[in-house]
């Protein structure tokens, strides 16, 4: 899609995110942008934001303060159904692949297809058998979830996320629980769709070998708060020791490896 049709030339901007969950402020004044055609990375590790942030901008929690733009539509002020139309232009992929297990291949690829639109269903079929056609499943329509690995899954999952031609592609760890090859196949359909198809995607991943594989902007986020944001060549030349310490996995520096309950909560009270 040319950046001509688009009315922003961000895909996604985030202005002073702030949520708070209790006494615990979880995201912290995020700023960030993501432009069109590009793959951002929202790095960090567990207990950062960085779900909950992605969570923000799919619109499934509304921020304390600040705001998000898709495509130049400020979103946190939306009702559902004015978020619903939003919505339609960007795909969703799980963490675990959230697959029906009751439903074919098929018919999980096929489910926003029908619930998003008139189309008959040998249309529907055919749309199915184009997408995961994409992710290199051609053939397994008839198959059920338990039938099939947990790659496999993945790329099921990736090609129901295409099925309404998304804008956007969202994805909350795409990799884990993959071994290194099947990570690599899942980064390569990533980099791959989002260029053949003209798509921005963001990824939540602590994988950092991922993240560096696909990422052309990325994100670090510790204790709620942005660190660092930069292209890879940039993120990796940073000097900050918690970006360093994260990306290298390094056992000893900033963040501690033991930490009592007093020093948790404390760290608690001041994110």
């Amino acid at each position: 899609m040319s950046e001509s049709k688009h009315k922003s030339p961000y895909a996604v901007e985030v202005r002073g995110l702030t949520r708070s969950f209790g006494p615990r402020k979880i995201l912290a004044d995020v700023n960030f942008q993501l432009k069109h055609g590009e793959i951002l990375t929202i790095m960090g590790g567990s207990g950062c934001g960085k779900s909950t942030l992605l969570r923000h901008i799919i619109g499934s929690l509304k921020p304390d303060s600040g705001e998000i733009y898709i495509d130049g539509t400020e979103t946190t002020k939306l009702d559902d159904e004015e978020f619903s139309k939003v919505r339609k232009r960007f795909g969703m992929l799980f963490q675990t692949g959230a697959l029906f297990n009751s439903m074919t291949v098929g018919e999980n690829v096929a489910l926003p297809i029908l619930e998003s639109s008139d189309v008959a269903p040998h249309i529907a079929d055919l749309v199915v058998k184009l997408k995961l056609e994409l992710v290199g499943l051609t053939g397994f329509e008839n198959l059920k979830p338990a039938q099939i690995s947990g790659g496999m899954k993945k790329r099921v999952a990736m090609a129901r996320a295409l099925a309404l031609d998304p804008d956007l592609l969202f994805c909350d760890e795409p990799t884990s629980g993959l071994d290194p090859v099947m990570t690599s196949v899942i980064d390569t359909l990533t980099v791959d769709l989002t260029r053949k198809l003209g798509m921005s995607a963001i990824v939540v991943t602590h994988d950092m070998t991922s993240a560096f594989r696909i990422a052309t902007q990325m994100v670090f986020l510790f204790e709620g708060h942005v660190v660092a944001t930069g292209t890879p060549e940039e993120i990796k030349n940073n000097p900050n020791p918690i970006l360093q310490q994260f990306i290298n996995g390094y056992a000893d520096g900033p963040i501690p490896l033991k930490l009592s309950k007093d020093d948790y909560l404390k760290r608690l009270m001041q994110s």
